[in-house]
């Protein structure tokens, strides 16, 4: 499996208004806190890898500084693979579901992974001609839009990444101010 993406800094309000006028289709909001891990064997910084532990929760209603009515937590772990290409921030994706985030981080621990960082947002999902368009606004880091859809050959990343290009155009974003960096890469340049 592919992850087609391209991440680009936007402001968020004017984005949402020209998704209305796309009529794409507004999702869930969530809230996400990704636990980003270093391994004891090579180093992630370098393959430019990434494991991550994920816990998020569906916000409903306006979030305040006291919080939102939320669903229940869930916890996901995922490996990501390395940047397949220059243009976009293409690569394999493996994730699944975990039922005890806590013994995952207990699991992970005893195989000597250490957490190198932890990355907050929260993601404001639309759906846009097949695409997700993510609306993060990242704790300590700003505001960026990323488009993406899973593909499952390798030779269905190109079509799909140029796909991706002309439906950025359509919100008023250029894919050529995109960032390839992650948000961990970002948070951890700050400090």
């Amino acid at each position: 499996m592919y992850e087609v993406e391209i991440k680009v800094p936007a402001d968020l309000e004017a984005v949402r208004d020209r998704l209305r006028e796309a009529d794409a289709e507004p999702a869930e909001t969530r809230r996400q806190r990704d636990v980003y891990y270093d391994a004891p064997h090579r180093e992630f910084a370098e393959t430019d890898e990434a494991l991550r532990v994920r816990r998020e929760t569906v916000l409903r209603g306006e979030e305040t500084d006291h919080g939102a009515s939320t669903d229940a937590e869930s916890v996901r772990l995922t490996y990501k693979g390395p940047l397949l290409d220059d243009d976009s921030k293409t690569r394999a994706e493996h994730e699944t579901g975990v039922d005890d985030g806590e013994a995952i981080s207990r699991i992970l621990d005893g195989l000597g992974f250490e957490p190198a960082a932890t990355v907050e947002k929260r993601r404001e999902y639309w759906r846009l001609n097949g695409f997700t368009v993510a609306l993060d606004a990242v704790d300590r880091v700003g505001e960026f839009v990323e488009i993406e859809r899973e593909v499952e050959a390798e030779d269905a990343i190109g079509p799909t990444r140029e796909a991706a290009v002309e439906t950025l155009a359509t919100i008023g974003l250029r894919a050529g101010d995109q960032v390839r960096t992650s948000y961990l890469g970002l948070l951890l340049a700050d400090d």
